[in-house]
């Protein structure tokens, strides 16, 4: 297949580029604006590639998206362009309406008018995967309960309701238009190069550099964590088997609560000591609470069971040796790491 990969110079976005050039024989055109968390970086393995081919453009542009479909003429969308950040959100709510929203509807027009040109048999075999977020289904609080395919929208943050909104109108353009759509829902992603901005690459971040780790509030909220290979295999599975207009919700199972991620990434530094080329060894002292942020939610939490019975996804990581993996490669990336900080755009 050609696959059209929007978003794919990000954390999630390259991830998935890396493995459909590595693991399959698909064409992948890789569409990314190149904001500041974008990284043509994690993409260098596969830019040389002849399978691959990168274009800077951003989804909010339709001339130049009406091109990239003429020319490219895709049979697969995958649509991971977004503005992801909540802090940024709240902060700057503006970015987050203009791409996740605006942006999502240019990509689904241009989708949508490329795919009534092609004949009926290219038509029924075209796919539009839209990714995004738990975050949408708000707050747990305190209950056992789970996230499920049908649970009630209820975003919290300008960013989750941005994402809402986006997956509010790829629905509306298959039931509309008819236009042939998947829906994904993921919990909190980590790995590889992720943007320090993130919880876990932050964490990693200021321990090396010994500045403090801010936990917010009481550090009880619980996320469900979910390695980010583990998420593109998913997106792979879902691509492949799952049902045109059905959503499917990706959750590792791994729930901890944030002053758990914190004790967690701790521990593994102190294990590695004087190999991470410095002499500190204790760096749970430099766990520090901090003021919550607004509106912040307590629990989030997937139940995978659909896409587990029915496409047959399972997690190969747990939180264990996902974060270990992690922090491996983030102590043989110090450079990189230490130079997207230094240009890390402020959130104000």
């Amino acid at each position: 297949m050609k696959i059209l990969v929007t978003g794919g110079a990000g954390f999630i976005g390259s991830a998935l580029v890396r493995h459909l050039i590595a693991n399959t024989q698909h064409h992948v055109m890789t569409v990314d604006k190149l904001t500041y968390a974008a990284d043509l970086q994690s993409l260098a393995e596969v830019m040389q590639n002849p399978r691959h081919q990168f274009v800077q453009a951003d989804i909010c542009d339709p001339a130049l998206l009406a091109q990239i479909f003429s020319t490219f003429e895709p049979d697969v969308v995958m649509h991971l362009a977004a503005e992801t950040h909540v802090d940024r959100s709240i902060e700057g709510p503006a970015a987050f309406i203009q791409t996740n929203i605006i942006g999502t509807y240019t990509l689904l027009e241009a989708a949508r008018k490329y795919w009534v040109t092609l004949e009926q048999h290219v038509q029924q075999q075209f796919r539009f995967l839209h990714v995004s977020t738990d975050e949408v289904f708000g707050d747990l609080g305190t209950s056992n309960k789970l996230f499920h395919e049908q649970t009630a929208y209820a975003p919290s943050s300008p960013y989750s309701a941005s994402k809402a909104s986006a997956d509010h109108l790829v629905r509306a353009w298959h039931r509309t238009y008819g236009l042939p759509v998947l829906l994904t829902n993921c919990s909190n992603n980590y790995g590889p190069w992720q943007f320090p901005e993130k919880l876990i690459p932050l964490f990693i971040g200021n321990a090396l550099a010994h500045k403090p780790l801010p936990v917010y509030g009481n550090g009880l909220q619980i996320r469900d964590w979910l390695f980010v290979d583990d998420h593109v295999r998913a997106l792979l599975c879902v691509l492949e088997r799952g049902i045109v207009g059905e959503t499917y919700l990706i959750g590792g199972s791994q729930p901890k609560q944030n002053i758990q991620v914190a004790k967690a990434v701790c521990e593994i530094l102190n294990r590695h000591g004087s190999t991470t080329a410095t002499s500190f060894s204790n760096y749970d002292k430099l766990i520090t609470f901090v003021t919550d942020r607004p509106g912040h939610d307590v629990h989030y939490e997937i139940d995978p069971s659909k896409i587990q019975n029915q496409l047959g996804w399972q997690p190969l990581e747990s939180f264990d040796t996902g974060l270990q993996k992690t922090i491996d490669w983030y102590l043989k990336h110090q450079l990189w790491f230490q130079t997207v900080q230094s240009r890390t755009q402020p959130i104000r």
